[in-house]
């Protein structure tokens, strides 16, 4: 890859990262919940599911999910649903408690489930895995950056590298640290409560978008 075709990759890279999503919302989320060295658990998640769909279209199963319409559409909604149910889910969650989100020693045992590192490794996975959009962005986005005349291996390799990269940077270094200001909402029960209900309308809403939206 020619270094000028590079530097564009970067710039094109950090605008994608850098536009709120489901992902922007997750990562925010758990740091909020967990702390900001917690976090890291669902970016890393997260940039599986940005592998495996640069890894469909290089294969080139994106061209037939994006060609076949029902296909496209099941995924889109089960997406959507899965959004929907994380909101849903902040919404009803109770208050942990004045002063235990500034606990981030706590011991893991004393923490929810959902926010011990495996499942939020996974949850970050699913986020950006149930997104069918994703892999029809990438199928337009990619080729604009690989050369056919090329070593396509060694193509692919940096362009997700770099991608994978500049998205672990964005989410953990901005968007996690961040969710950090918001910490003073959270010193009561009804902060917590306005928060979490503020991320849980976020998640929903952008369930929403990724349903209804073509």
């Amino acid at each position: 890859m020619q270094v000028s075709l590079w530097w564009t990759l970067v710039g094109a890279g950090l605008l994608i990262s850098f536009t709120p999503g489901a992902g922007a919302i997750s990562t925010m989320a758990n740091s909020l919940a967990g702390g900001w060295a917690r976090s890291i658990w669902g970016v890393l998640g997260q940039q599986v599911a940005l592998l495996v769909h640069i890894l469909i279209v290089a294969l080139g199963v994106g061209a037939a999910i994006a060609a076949n319409h029902w296909l496209f559409t099941a995924l889109r909604w089960l997406g959507a649903a899965y959004l929907v149910f994380l909101g849903v889910r902040s919404w009803l969650e109770r208050p942990p408690g004045v002063g235990q989100l500034d606990a981030e020693v706590a011991q893991d045992a004393e923490r929810p489930t959902y926010l011990q590192p495996g499942p939020m490794f996974r949850r970050g996975v699913l986020v950006n895995l149930t997104n069918p959009k994703a892999i029809v962005f990438f199928l337009a986005f990619t080729p604009q950056f690989i050369r056919l005349d090329g070593d396509l291996l060694t193509q692919y390799l940096i362009y997700a590298a770099t991608l994978v990269t500049i998205d672990i940077i964005v989410m953990w270094f901005f968007f996690a640290l961040a969710a950090k200001a918001l910490r003073r909402f959270m010193r009561d029960p009804a902060g917590q409560r306005l928060v979490s209900r503020i991320f849980g309308s976020l998640f929903i809403l952008v369930g929403l978008l990724l349903a209804f939206i073509e």
